[in-house]
């Protein structure tokens, strides 16, 4: 956007409160005016913005939810093309939370300036460098602490935070890694482009039954992006002194809540540990995980799956999308 041009920016506002899954008809594409950038403020212009499942317990409202008829808020990453912050100069790449919309006028404070890592393409840092990938990393190393020699299973695993962790997982030294997913497709993918020794579609019987069967000798960690019938199977097939790092509950973000697993109990006969954690409270770790990839990236033994729909346009079909599992890696939208 030029100094001379019109200073308006289209954003999604949410209209209405989901019952369920969302609707289109629950968004709206709006122009909304650019205040005039002040001392320490800088225009940022959005390249790609990140859809996830975790958006829709924000939809909701309630504390820390979404307001409607407001510019929805998400990660995306972006170019300073006005400045006036000597901090952010015309041309530094950045990633911050006001998405959804094609530009944002934003402050140091507000954004964190993307380092200079070359032959990583911008969208990588949205995926397996950006919040998906750190989830995996944090759940990974801090939570399971994952040690060489180890089998892992991963719910949703050719998701963002998924295909993360299986590759992540191999960087680490583990032994066997076991993954699930919604389609024959997707479990092809897994299985032959990103390395996992084993994957199953969850459609085709009980999960338990699945995972014996991928995993007769049974699991060491669990990284559990799904909850319900995927977390009682992994407690089913867990070893002794096995650890569980629940990450997210894609199958019951828009339904009520199924009761606890039923063989919750066993947590304690076989000394498993389960810890929930949110990234957001490990962003020290965001420089480890630049330094562990970035060189894997550039030598291709590392990848960042992604699902790209082109065009702002597109950002409501593209979150209703990752919600029903139609994206193989990371979900983005490209301006």
């Amino acid at each position: 956007m030029s100094r001379t041009a019109t200073r308006t920016a289209r954003a999604v506002h949410q209209v209405a409160r989901p019952t369920g899954l969302p609707t289109a008809e629950q968004f709206a594409f709006v122009a909304d005016e650019l205040p005039p950038l002040t001392e320490g403020s800088a225009l940022v212009e959005n390249a790609y913005l990140s859809v996830d499942p975790y958006m829709l317990g924000s939809m909701e409202g309630g504390e820390g939810g979404y307001r409607l008829n407001a510019p929805l808020e998400g990660r995306a990453v972006g170019r300073v093309v006005e400045s006036r912050s000597a901090a952010l100069p015309v041309g530094t790449k950045v990633i911050h939370r006001h998405g959804w919309r094609t530009h944002a006028v934003l402050r140091p404070e507000e954004v964190r300036v993307l380092p200079d890592l070359p032959g990583v393409p911008l969208s990588a840092f949205l995926g397996v460098l950006g919040g998906t990938g750190l989830s995996a990393y944090v759940g990974l190393t801090r939570i399971a602490r994952l040690a060489p020699g180890e089998d892992l299973f991963v719910s949703a695993a050719a998701g963002g935070v998924g295909t993360a962790a299986g590759q992540l997982a191999r960087l680490l030294g583990a032994r066997r890694v076991i993954g699930s997913a919604g389609s024959a497709a997707k479990t092809a993918f897994l299985t032959e482009r990103l390395g996992f020794d084993a994957a199953f579609d969850y459609h085709d019987g009980p999960v338990a039954d699945l995972l014996a069967a991928a995993a007769p000798d049974g699991i060491d960690v669990y990284l559990d992006n799904v909850g319900g019938d995927h977390l009682a199977a992994a407690i089913g097939s867990m070893r002794d002194f096995g650890r569980i790092a629940w990450c997210g509950a894609i199958a019951q973000y828009a339904t009520t809540p199924p009761a606890a697993p039923h063989n919750l109990f066993e947590l304690v006969g076989r000394s498993i540990r389960l810890e929930g954690f949110l990234v957001r409270h490990h962003m020290d770790a965001q420089e480890e995980l630049y330094e562990l990839l970035a060189p894997h990236l550039r030598s291709g033994r590392v990848v960042s799956p992604e699902t790209v729909l082109d065009g702002f346009d597109r950002t409501v079909e593209a979150f209703l999308g990752v919600l029903g599992g139609a994206n193989t890696g990371k979900m983005l939208v490209r301006l």
